[in-house]
């Protein structure tokens, strides 16, 4: 996984780590200089984007008292302290989930350790890698209701360090109803020298109320040519091979690091996703029974990536059949399986392979039985096959 991949870099939250942006960065740093803080500000943008270690830089940017014209300075007391994220007037929200056996709703105090150890290994990661390291299980982490109060509590004292105080608030969509609207209280009157930094990759499903308070930032994905240089300079990918995995990752940074080192997720959902055709076409009725029964024991939020997954190798292998290898973002083993199966998807069912992927998602977010939601789909894949 991408925090296994250790960086190389002594200012680890710096606007000159991040991969591409480079009009996002400038556009920043201007309203700074300028004194045009939002003190809410939502940063909007695809998964692998950077939008996470960008809303760092921009904090630890906005925390140090002698910043530069491009940069932090790197060396104040305040930029010390956040190289081990230790700044005492900056606060994170993040999906959580309760403790086991715990007589208390668990706050995101509670994961301080492991989320410091995520974010300094590296800021690019994926929503599952953080429940790996929360060992969430079949948990769904969300954002809960008392958080709101603890960070109410926080920004109730006065600045340690006399700057801004910083909540940066990572996938702010997980936040539940009741903890949004205390929350939006505090956007509607904020401390004096108050900055929430929201971070989302679906802004739609935050509340509009909120959405309405904040100044949008959109984050478009990074560009190829900045992934290959990156790649090649932190990583020592070479450049052929930095090229295709910057073409495969399609503007997503971690899944370009996931493509320079072994991925067990991703083989293993490949290997589902093989299964599954294979079984459905050979219409192995008990097969697919225990095909179901394998996925329902790996936990929620996987299961949601592996349908995420499903949807891809739908997509790609629709697109295979226009023989346009530059529109193609597949491994070559992914590659090796489409050569065969990419027939069967087609003009005739690829629409009715998607719904019912849409519909399966849509029934794992109701915590629908995952049993009956995927040997359901394995038998529709039956009949959709055939279709095709």
């Amino acid at each position: 996984m991408p925090h296994s991949l250790k960086k190389d870099l002594n200012n680890v939250f710096s606007f000159n780590d991040i991969i591409g942006q480079e009009q996002v960065k400038r556009r920043l740093i201007q309203e700074v200089q300028e004194g045009r803080i939002a003190h809410a500000q939502l940063f909007c943008g695809p998964v692998g984007s950077g939008k996470l270690p960008l809303a760092l830089a921009y904090a630890r940017y906005l925390c140090c008292p002698n910043r530069t014209a491009t940069d932090a300075c790197g060396t104040c007391p305040s930029c010390v302290k956040w190289e081990k994220l230790v700044h005492p007037d900056v606060h994170f929200i993040f999906p959580i989930v309760n403790k086991a056996k715990s007589p208390k709703v668990s706050v995101c105090n509670d994961f301080l350790p492991q989320w410091r150890q995520q974010l300094i290994a590296n800021p690019y990661f994926y929503l599952s890698h953080w429940l790996d390291d929360m060992d969430a299980e079949n948990k769904q982490a969300q954002i809960f209701t008392q958080e709101s109060e603890e960070i109410i509590r926080k920004l109730s004292l006065k600045s340690s360090e006399g700057g801004y105080k910083v909540t940066i608030v990572w996938m702010a969509e997980k936040m539940n109803e009741a903890c949004a609207n205390k929350l939006l209280k505090l956007f509607e009157e904020p401390p004096a020298r108050t900055v929430f930094l929201l971070i989302t990759e679906t802004p739609d499903m935050i509340l509009p109320t909120i959405q309405s308070r904040t100044q949008r930032i959109n984050i478009p994905r990074i560009s190829e040519a900045n992934i290959a240089a990156a790649l090649q300079s932190k990583y020592g990918v070479q450049p052929v091979d930095s090229e295709k995995i910057a073409h495969l990752a399609g503007g997503d940074f971690i899944k370009a690091l996931e493509a320079i080192q072994l991925n067990e997720e991703n083989e293993l959902f490949f290997n589902w996703f093989v299964s599954l055709m294979r079984l459905s076409y050979q219409r192995k009725i008990r097969e697919m029974k225990q095909w179901s029964e394998q996925l329902a024991s790996i936990g929620r939020e996987r299961q949601k990536s592996f349908l995420d997954y499903c949807q891809r190798m739908i997509r790609e292998n629709f697109i295979y059949n226009f023989h346009r290898p530059d529109m193609n973002y597949m491994t070559l083993q992914e590659e090796n399986f489409s050569t065969r199966f990419a027939p069967f998807v087609n003009e005739r069912n690829v629409m009715g392979i998607v719904h019912e992927l849409t519909e399966a998602q849509i029934h794992i977010e109701q915590n629908v039985n995952p049993r009956m939601v995927f040997f359901d789909f394995a038998l529709k894949m039956i009949v959709l096959l055939k279709t095709g």
